[in-house]
């Protein structure tokens, strides 16, 4: 029982800091050091990356009608064109152009991240997932969203639509998620988010492409973890697993309205200012510690 009751905490954190720019991986790290969970190295490896499908599946049921595609009725034929896909689409006769050619540039983004867990994998992990990394890096990008959003005040965005948003616009936004994967803390949001305030996107846009930009990135990054942990759970692991992936859904729902909400009449600073205070006070207390 108690390992639960700690996973519905790491559920909500994950929940609260995977839409925050604020560094899901990093806060996780981070409490991974205080609330150790009694299940073995390679488990907690995996439910830490895991545990964000529950979080993911919330931009999936609030954003539906903004990312599928296809559709089977005829009166949506006025957005809708036929399509002349094969197999299991055959149910679907109209497919909406412009969200089709949005996950294409989704994918031009996915392409930097790809070929860096090809090529180097978990050493990611080895080499950098540590509380010092985490903390260095909840400064600089704190630093980094706080000099954005200054020099944003007398720019207007040059893209205010999803559909605005360009082939090499999508993969430089992806080149800004890079650093998030590579370095734990730097916030897989706020890197892209920061991105795409530099490229001239609303904070809106951006916003609602980092949730669309997380659906394969973490897909694909639980989907490796689960084949590398396999799939002999037991039944407290299976237990932990869900429930902290059902905590992180629910509370994303709340998060990701409230992300939406905000940043209609408000920067992204107080989220600079809060990762700047919080990296000094882990650097501190480890300093202590140690």
């Amino acid at each position: 029982m108690l390992e639960i009751i700690k996973s519905i905490i790491f559920g909500i954190v994950e929940g609260i800091t995977e839409w925050l720019p604020i560094s899901s991986t990093g806060h996780m790290i981070l409490l991974d050091e205080f609330i150790k969970m009694d299940v073995s190295d390679k488990f907690r490896e995996m439910y830490l990356v895991v545990i964000q499908l529950g979080a993911i599946m919330a931009v999936v049921l609030l954003f539906w009608w903004r990312i599928w595609p296809f559709c089977k009725e005829e009166n949506f034929k006025k957005h809708y064109v036929k399509h002349k896909v094969a197999g299991f689409l055959d149910n679907f006769k109209f497919i909406k152009q412009d969200i089709f050619i949005m996950w294409f540039k989704i994918v031009a983004a996915c392409v930097p991240a790809i070929i860096v867990e090809v090529a180097f994998g978990d050493n990611l992990e080895k080499w950098f997932y540590n509380y010092k990394t985490v903390a260095i890096m909840l400064i600089l990008i704190g630093i980094v969203f706080i000099i954005v959003e200054e020099k944003n005040k007398k720019n207007i965005p040059s893209v205010n639509k999803i559909g605005q948003i360009t082939y090499t616009t999508a993969f430089w936004i992806g080149m800004f998620q890079l650093v998030a994967a590579v370095f734990p803390g730097t916030s897989r949001s706020g890197a892209t988010i920061i991105g795409g305030l530099i490229l001239g996107l609303s904070r809106t846009v951006a916003a609602e492409f980092t949730f669309y930009l997380a659906i394969p990135v973490m897909f694909g990054a639980s989907l490796i973890k689960i084949i590398k942990f396999g799939l002999g759970f037991s039944a407290l692991e299976a237990g932990i697993l869900l429930t902290g992936m059902l905590t992180a859904f629910i509370v994303s729902l709340f998060v990701i309205k409230f992300l939406m909400g905000y940043i209609k009449k408000h920067d992204f600073k107080v989220f600079g200012w809060y990762r700047i205070i919080l990296g000094v006070l882990v650097l501190g207390y480890f300093a202590l510690a140690g």
